[in-house]
């Protein structure tokens, strides 16, 4: 790699191929990491696979909070698989590399799928918002028609943004070094890259990243200061009760991940290293998508309920 880099220098050709760097010389460090994300992933997907299948074949959950907890799976599945099966390659394999395509093609989809995660809990919020606030007209503004469209904006909000970041910091040279001080190609280690002063290309990223990520947050507080003076209101504890705990999961999920991507990307530069921006990395890809589907079926008796039915008659079938 250090050959490329040299190449670029005198030949004026931008590098093609980075490295992911190696987490660690000690063998048994890369491999329990290794085992530990491997088994995190494969609960991740288990638990989204099975939280969207049990949603989507069960009529009874065919309502607008499981509609969107559905797509919040789709996205967590897209979420760790743009990421973790080239992060558990690089961890116990030499073949670290990955080409500037590869690279491209992977941030566009991490972008993609973190920032329609962002929309995605916003329109929850929403959600909740009419429910408690506004009752009697929740089947009518929540709609099938509304609830697709919310979804569709979700997804094609975080479209745009993964192609407008993703070409516009591809669309830059990079002189070297070509090794990324990271587990995947996310914006800041490849910006690093990149040649002669990048300050200003930093702060635009970091402005549209900025609001991608604090516009719907900004969304989801102003829906729950709703949902709070309602519920405050209301003259039963049981109706106070019964309204927050629709919104509890919700709250953990929203908690979890806003709280990661926060400390990761809105902190400023001069607090930023590559060994907390590892460790807040793994948190933020893995830990979150793998608590993401136990806060909701532990938290959520008719997602529990739905659960035990097909796990019962998966059961049957298989003594038939």
């Amino acid at each position: 790699m250090n050959v490329s880099c040299s190449l670029w220098q005198e030949n004026g050709i931008s590098v093609k191929h980075f490295a992911f760097a190696k987490f660690s010389e000690v063998t048994e460090q890369c491999f329990l990491l290794f085992t530990l994300i491997l088994l995190m992933f494969l609960a991740s997907l288990t638990g989204n696979a099975l939280i969207a299948l049990t949603i989507c074949t069960n009529p009874v959950l065919h309502t607008p909070m499981y509609f969107f907890l559905a797509n919040l799976s789709f996205l967590e599945i897209g979420y760790t698989c743009s990421v973790i099966p080239k992060m558990l390659q690089s961890l116990v394999s030499e073949a670290r590399g990955i080409s500037r395509v590869g690279c491209a093609t992977q941030m566009f989809f991490f972008i993609l799928f973190g920032i329609s995660e962002c929309c995605l809990l916003a329109a929850m919020a929403f959600d909740r918002y009419l429910a408690i606030c506004s009752p009697l007209h929740y089947a009518t503004r929540m709609s099938h028609e509304m609830c697709a469209n919310l979804a569709m904006i979700s997804w094609g909000v975080g479209c745009l943004v993964g192609l407008g970041q993703t070409n516009y910091v591809f669309s830059l040279d990079f002189c070297g070094p070509c090794e990324i001080d990271h587990f995947f190609c996310d914006l800041p280690p490849i910006l690093a890259l990149a040649c002669g002063d990048t300050a200003h290309i930093e702060v635009a990223v970091f402005v549209v990243v900025s609001l991608c990520i604090s516009s719907p947050f900004v969304l989801i507080i102003a829906s729950y200061v709703r949902i709070l003076a309602a519920v405050l209101v209301m003259p039963s504890p049981e109706g106070r009760h019964k309204a927050l705990s629709t919104c509890s999961s919700h709250l953990l999920v929203v908690t979890l991940f806003y709280g990661s991507a926060s400390i990761t990307y809105l902190r400023p530069k001069a607090n930023h290293s590559p060994g907390t921006d590892k460790l807040l990395a793994l948190f933020y890809t893995v830990v979150t998508s793998t608590f993401n589907p136990i806060i909701y079926s532990l938290r959520n008796k008719e997602v529990k309920a739905a659960l035990w039915r097909i796990l019962e008659k998966k059961k049957i079938l298989t003594h038939v």
